[in-house]
């Protein structure tokens, strides 16, 4: 404990650690260790947001996708998913009902599906934004050139969630075929910096063949790259794919590094993730209390929710949106957090000093 609790402070002082110290640190876990952390990663949470969460209305608008990533549900190798995609008038009905729930953050979700043409998603942002200007737009499309993703930005787009999965790049090939890859992905993210989004990335916990080798690259890219959000999530295996018999990622690991995450960038808007109220019935209270800020409620259509599936028994693809989020924020104040209505944006905080 005495190691772990050692590199757990240098963290919050430094905001930095070696490669080797991030391997020994998570290596080095346990549940004194862990309980440490996250009261560590409260007084940040704390000091900086108080107990008010962000809330992101999630708008699932198509499951096609032209990729084939191995554990993804809505690959285009799964001849079982059952495909659709939303119109211009159903996406902006999910935004009706979500801006009188409260909501002042929009995200559109999907697959790389080239029906949804760039002058369709212009057209598309535009009229989100010229109908709520007072609410932020997030996109989370994937991989594009660097001209669609100025062109979205122009358009009114204000922030972009690209998810780079895994750092090192023979684990990235042994998730994603051959035509996808970790550099293409990580020049990606750092033209949506470039370009003035507030930028998101992530990876999963527990995927296939991660070792604590792979999370220390993770820390370490997210520490270089310094985005605006951080999403982490367990690995859920999904049934059509070809990591359908593999383990899932863990709860306890998954809430280590949200604690890692928030003491080493205290400014970050880290979700609690759908994915680990998916393996844990108070996996998002966890979350919550292991140092995240953000919940992301569904203001899909009820019809669509459970055809974008990532992954197996995702939660809450019935409900209707005004059902989510009541249920959100009773859960949220059972554990002493409420849920605000602000857009929640990126604003960097140093940190003053370590002790108060």
């Amino acid at each position: 404990m005495n190691q772990t609790k050692q590199l757990i402070d240098k963290l919050e002082e430094t905001s930095q650690l070696t490669k080797e110290e991030w391997i020994a640190l998570i290596q080095g876990r346990n549940e004194d260790a862990a309980q440490y952390l996250f009261e560590r990663a409260r007084y940040w949470q704390h000091k900086y947001f108080g107990n008010g969460i962000y809330t992101r209305g999630l708008i699932e608008f198509t499951n096609y996708c032209k990729n084939d990533c191995y554990y993804c549900g809505i690959r285009r190798s799964n001849r079982q998913a059952e495909r659709y995609r939303l119109t211009k008038e159903q996406i902006m009905e999910c935004c009706f009902s979500g801006y009188k729930l409260g909501f002042r953050t929009f995200v559109l979700q999907g697959g790389e599906d080239g029906w949804f043409t760039q002058e369709k998603l212009v057209e598309i942002i535009r009229t989100i934004k010229e109908a709520y200007p007072d609410c932020a737009l997030t996109l989370s499309l994937g991989e594009r050139s660097r001209k669609s993703y100025e062109e979205l930005f122009h358009a009114g787009a204000d922030r972009y969630l690209l998810r780079h999965e895994t750092a090192d790049e023979t684990h990235y090939q042994s998730l994603h075929p051959s035509e996808l890859s970790a550099a293409h992905r990580k020049q990606c993210l750092k033209d949506l910096k470039e370009i003035g989004y507030q930028t998101g990335t992530g990876f999963m916990v527990g995927s296939p063949g991660q070792t604590p080798v792979h999370l220390a690259e993770d820390m370490l890219f997210i520490r270089r790259l310094e985005p605006h959000m951080v999403g982490i999530g367990p690995f859920v295996p999904h049934h059509e794919t070809p990591f359908a018999q593999e383990a899932g990622g863990t709860v306890e690991l998954t809430l280590f590094m949200i604690g890692l995450l928030r003491v080493m960038l205290p400014s970050l808007l880290i979700p609690a993730t759908t994915a680990l109220g998916t393996i844990d019935p108070l996996g998002r209270e966890k979350g919550i209390q292991a140092g995240a800020n953000v919940v992301m409620p569904n203001l899909s259509p009820t019809s669509v929710r459970k055809k974008y599936e990532l992954y197996d028994n995702k939660i809450c693809t019935g409900d209707e949106a005004a059902e989510c989020r009541n249920c959100l924020n009773q859960r949220m104040k059972n554990i002493g957090y409420e849920l605000v209505t602000d857009r929640g944006d990126y604003c960097r905080r140093e940190k003053e000093e370590i002790y108060v």
